[in-house]
């Protein structure tokens, strides 16, 4: 695949991080309202410019193994308002995850995110499914992967150490022959 990716859905366009995001990337991941739905506690700067320079350099590796993307507001591509993954998982799956700026929630951003990069993906990756692992308590998370086609296969107990106990997750996953995005 090219870099850099570029995906445009209807709201959002994802893209690659580049080091110049990580004070949009530190208000998301290291707010304690995001991240108590996330698989790891909030996180400091230096933290913050770690996962941005780690995004950054593992997107040129080659083969590539993760889709780490900065989720942006279309129009406004400088502003980044969340991350969207697929990592590799196996033959031919992936794993989704995706986080938005708690001010940014209710737009509809998640949603067209994790469509965006499912479609990328099954259309372009090639591959034969993907899977989220969401918190049980986490709603909103759970009714946008149903609303687009995912469904629930069981819970991963204590699956996750975050906020100083463990948690379960509900894993969810749609197939290539499933998609209808």
């Amino acid at each position: 695949m090219t870099y850099p990716i570029r995906i445009a859905g209807d709201q959002v366009v994802l893209r690659e991080f580049a080091p110049e995001d990580v004070d949009d990337v530190l208000a998301i991941i290291g707010d304690d309202k995001v991240t108590s739905w996330l698989s790891f506690d909030s996180r400091s700067r230096a933290e913050a410019v770690a996962m941005v320079d780690g995004a950054v350099a593992r997107a040129q590796e080659k083969p590539r193994t993760e889709y780490y993307l900065a989720v942006t507001p279309k129009g406004e591509e400088d502003r980044v308002v969340g991350f969207a993954r697929i990592a590799f998982a196996g033959a031919r799956a992936g794993k989704l995850g995706y986080a938005i700026a708690a001010q940014e929630w209710g737009r509809g951003y998640a949603t067209d995110a994790a469509r965006c990069l499912t479609s990328y993906a099954f259309v372009e990756l090639g591959l034969h499914r993907v899977s989220a692992a969401i918190g049980p308590s986490n709603l909103a998370s759970i009714a946008l992967v149903e609303r687009l086609g995912f469904q629930k296969e069981g819970v991963l107990r204590d699956h996750v150490h975050t906020n100083g106990s463990w948690r379960d997750s509900v894993l969810y996953s749609v197939l290539e022959n499933e998609w209808r995005p």
